[in-house]
């Protein structure tokens, strides 16, 4: 095992003066970010309805090659947070949902991503 030197060291290696872990930046920033969206499913959902007006049920399965149950589930997560919208309705006799972003959720998706940004900043100025 290599000894640590500064460029492997973590906040663990750094005590404050009170003897507590000193918290770097970058680790505030992670600690921050929102685990709803940043579950892979759910930022692929966000991120598709965030360059779409709307998307059907089938074409954002398609899009994310996620199973009917799958979608389900993330979607229903995020709906419950009111991050998206779902409208049912029926082409002829065929059930037809979409889903859209909300103000909510775009707000949401936008703090994500300033949080990340701040997260590969913070990483590649330490």
């Amino acid at each position: 095992m290599a000894a640590k030197s500064g460029v492997f060291r973590t906040a663990r290696d750094e005590k404050t003066k009170q003897g507590t872990p000193a918290v770097r930046p970058a680790t505030a920033a992670a600690s921050s970010l929102d685990r709803l969206i940043h579950e892979r499913t759910r930022l692929a959902i966000v991120s598709a309805l965030a360059v779409n007006a709307s998307l059907a049920f089938n074409e954002l399965k398609q899009l994310l090659r996620v199973t009917d149950g799958n979608l389900s589930v993330h979607a229903r997560k995020l709906e419950d947070a009111g991050y998206i919208g779902c409208t049912k309705s029926f082409a002829g006799r065929m059930p037809k949902t979409e889903f859209r972003l909300t103000p909510a959720g775009r707000r949401a998706l936008e703090k994500y991503l300033d949080h990340m940004e701040a997260l590969i900043h913070a990483t590649r100025e330490g």
